[in-house]
């Protein structure tokens, strides 16, 4: 793909940020940004870098009113020895060509959309941030951009990247969090769009997110839609539990996102010698194993925390609390052995790491 490249002066490049221990999560973002046109008939086309600006669109566009989006969400690295590094940037590549398949959305051939992502991360590479536990957050978007106000997929859509150098997701750390247990707003539902990376599914989670928060809570464990029983995802992860030497998560039944950070937790995890098993869990069963002290650990997984241990959660008015709220072993284990695969800092027995440059 021929990518054009728009040069800027000295004067208009952005200041860095000063403190990358401050970063913060999403806040920042780069000089440049990448940008690509569809249009039925006619294919992608206008591939450039070009400078981070304010997008026009015209205001009965499809995605201002039926939601018509999509996005992913990986990592660019400093290495140990001055590498840029991405992490499994493949299989969100793949993922979100599935998504944009699920709302009649163009797919990006995958070898374009990795040669966006590489050409745009090394052009903005003094971004990233060298500090421990900091990184350049990379979001590939998809939005529809036909003007009309009928209900029915788009002819015209905008691609574009945009890069944000980030510090730790959550405020705490790698510390537990506390989570609030609802069991009365869901977040998806089988057969819908739970299983990709759209919207819809975080602005249907916002009230629930919100409520608990106020209540101090730091995330909503979710149940599923149907019984309100089974658990399914934290926030915006994939969920973990610790029973013993195994390491239990929910299935992927259609409503729960393949989290690529989840498969790559699994895999990891089998090497390590501990037993993996991905079927249904019910509320009622963790309460239970944690009353037993069968169940010792659980932890969130994602992109952006990479492993978010939990310490507590709160069912029914009742507080229940894992491990005595202190980070697990299995957790603690995980999350620095694939942190350091992440950063080069150890050998990467899977090949997930990719080389794309020296900063």
């Amino acid at each position: 793909m021929k990518i054009l490249v728009e040069n800027l002066s000295e004067e208009e490049l952005k200041p860095l940020y000063e403190d990358p221990n401050q970063l913060g999560f999403g806040r920042i973002f780069t000089d440049r940004m990448f940008t690509m046109r569809y249009k039925k008939g006619m294919g992608w086309t206008d591939a450039r870098i070009e400078k981070y600006k304010n997008f026009s669109f015209d205001p009965s566009s499809c995605v201002c009113h039926y939601s018509q989006e999509i996005f992913e969400g990986l990592k660019a690295y400093a290495g140990a020895e001055g590498q840029i590094l991405l992490f499994r940037p493949e299989q969100n590549v793949k993922r979100m060509n599935r998504s944009a398949e699920r709302l009649v959305m163009p797919t990006i051939p995958e070898e374009d959309m990795l040669q966006a992502i590489e050409e745009l991360v090394v052009a903005e590479k003094r971004w990233i941030p060298k500090a421990p536990g900091t990184s350049m957050y990379i979001r590939p978007t998809m939005v529809a951009t036909e003007p009309f106000l009928g209900v029915h997929p788009s002819s015209e859509y905008l691609f574009y990247i945009i890069l944000s150098p980030v510090g730790a997701y959550y405020k705490e750390g790698f510390q537990p969090v506390k989570l609030y247990v609802e069991d009365t707003y869901v977040r998806a539902v089988v057969g819908g769009v739970g299983d990709i990376k759209t919207g819809g599914n975080y602005a249907a989670s916002l009230l629930a997110g919100y409520k608990a928060q106020q209540m101090g809570f730091s995330q909503v464990l979710w149940l599923d839609a149907c019984q309100h029983k089974y658990i399914e995802e934290v926030g915006s992860m994939n969920m973990f539990f610790v029973f013993g030497n195994k390491l239990v998560t929910p299935a992927l039944t259609g409503s729960i996102l393949p989290g690529i950070t989840r498969a790559s937790i699994l895999q990891l995890a089998q090497h390590l010698g501990y037993e993996t098993e991905e079927r249904p869990i019910s509320i009622d069963e963790v309460i239970e194993g944690i009353n037993q002290g069968t169940l010792t650990e659980a932890f969130g997984s994602g992109t952006a925390a990479v492993i978010s241990p939990v310490g507590s959660l709160y069912f029914k008015e009742k507080d229940y609390v894992i491990n005595n709220n202190q980070v697990g072993p299995v957790t603690e284990k995980l999350y620095n052995t694939l942190v350091d695969i992440q950063y080069g800092r150890t050998v990467d027995p899977f090949g997930w790491v990719r080389e794309i440059g020296k900063l």
